[in-house]
């Protein structure tokens, strides 16, 4: 008879499971070899004083997973299994230090990351309402796989908002929605040809950059003047797709005027296989003044790739970004990629159409606006009043971060360290420069610091403790 101590304690396990668990043992340990019969259910049942149900279920489970077998009207046997061979990994289960992932940076830090958004002020529950219509309103739809390219009734909206807000130009039936940029990438070099040479701002977004390197596309960067991305390199590299930030370049945070921005649209419709990628990634919030058209407003030549998102107007957790395909890439998508699965929520899909088409979406809009304008007034005055001529903002006129240049002796590594080590969470430049070797400049160090996260009540203690990690 098998020998099975049942622990009938409040926090045991299911007696089941601890039957299943120890006949499970003894076949590995060759305890009980193969062709041994089992004691019958209600043999085993009396011997633990355990239900016929318990022993019931735990010999289905082992005669599920192929540890059993069973003969008709002559009981459960213990079938034929290789024994593991000897391994290291036979031991319990360590992750190699290299692989331990950081801390979360939860409570006690303060936060000047570009990245992040003001979760306190998110209408919760006016998106869980949206929710609640969205499942009453579709329910089929919910129950179904939805267009490749997302649901067109959300396409439907998209389109007409980002015309009246952005002044786009599309079709419902040219955007694409995805579960964040990088999978629309990802979608974007498939249709172009590939021996297409890339060129991205430097600095710039080092994910995409990484991304193109790692598909092994040929990279190039071009550095930037005081309108963006500067044309005569540009001219002289002639890539075949040029990624920019035209609305507030990231992360120096430059707005690309008119005037550059008909200089590269001339640029891209003299080729015919040429196009911009044009992620308009914060365009949402502007201080001073009214927000700036999108390039792909002015682009007579269907030449502009336009990529949005709702990452910072909303929460980056949500997972929705879309891109406006010119025609011609329209084509090629519909034949490469028709088998494809949509792969963002059509829940969030339809929520955030109902949140849009109620008019809630842009009172959120205008009511963070307002917020982050008070945030970023705040850090900029703490900043001037605590460094006294020792920094310099740069790109502060949008978006939810800017660059401050900071007068110091120490290098940027020593500053992000003790930045660390008095939890603030912080980013230099460095981390944006792609390909160009980083230039040590002694005297100076530039940090980008957003302001969507942090909480007025925290700027100044803040600017301090910047202070210490930069001059202290």
């Amino acid at each position: 008879m098998i020998t099975i101590p049942i622990d009938r304690s409040e926090d045991a396990d299911y007696i089941y499971h601890q039957i299943y668990q120890r006949i499970k043992e003894e076949i590995f340990s060759r305890n009980l070899l193969p062709g041994k019969k089992l004691p019958s259910k209600r043999e085993l049942a009396k011997a633990l004083n355990v239900s016929i149900n318990s022993v019931n279920a735990a010999y289905q489970q082992l005669l599920a997973e192929g540890y059993l077998y069973s003969k008709e009207r002559k009981g459960f046997f213990v079938e034929q299994i290789e024994t593991f061979h000897a391994t290291e990994h036979s031991k319990p289960l360590q992750l190699e230090k290299e692989l331990a992932e950081g801390e979360n940076r939860g409570s006690g830090w303060i936060s000047f990351s570009h990245m992040s958004v003001d979760t306190a002020h998110f209408p919760f529950k006016t998106w869980l309402r949206c929710e609640q219509k969205a499942v009453a309103s579709h329910t089929d739809e919910l129950g179904e796989m939805t267009h490749p390219q997302g649901v067109y009734q959300v396409r439907q909206t998209i389109a007409r908002f980002i015309a009246l807000t952005r002044g786009v130009k599309c079709h419902p039936e040219q955007i694409v929605i995805s579960a964040g940029t990088q999978p629309l990438i990802h979608i974007i070099q498939d249709l172009l040809p590939e021996s297409a040479l890339y060129a991205m701002e430097e600095p710039g977004y080092s994910r995409i950059y990484q991304l193109l390197k790692n598909e092994r596309k040929r990279v190039v960067t071009i550095g930037l003047d005081h309108k963006g991305i500067r044309i005569s390199d540009i001219q002289a590299l002639d890539p075949d797709v040029l990624f920019v930030t035209p609305s507030h370049q990231f992360p120096t945070g430059i707005i690309m005027p008119v005037s550059r921005r008909i200089q590269l649209l001339n640029w891209v419709s003299d080729g015919e296989d040429r196009y911009i990628v044009e992620d308009d990634y914060d365009s949402e919030f502007k201080y001073g003044s009214d927000t700036i058209p999108a390039l792909q407003s002015l682009d007579r030549s269907e030449k502009v790739i336009y990529i949005g998102t709702f990452s910072k107007s909303l929460l980056p957790g949500l997972r929705i970004s879309y891109m406006v395909l010119p025609q011609k890439l329209l084509k090629r998508y519909r034949k490469r990629h028709h088998f494809s699965i949509q792969s963002s929520s059509v829940l969030t899909q339809f929520a955030l159409q109902e949140l849009i088409e109620s008019g809630e979406y842009q009172k959120h809009i205008k009511k963070m606006n307002q917020i982050y304008e008070e945030k970023r007034t705040r850090l900029i005055g703490s900043l001037e009043k605590t460094f006294t001529g020792r920094v310099k903002i740069k790109g502060a006129s949008a978006g939810l971060h800017f660059v401050a240049d900071f007068e110091t002796e120490r290098s940027e590594e020593e500053i992000l360290m003790r930045a660390r080590e008095n939890r603030v969470e912080v980013y230099g430049m460095n981390r944006f420069s792609l390909n160009s070797k980083k230039e040590i400049r002694t005297g100076t160090a530039s940090l980008v610091l957003g302001f969507a996260k942090i909480g007025m009540d925290q700027i100044d203690e803040g600017v301090v403790k910047l202070y210490q990690a930069v001059c202290g």
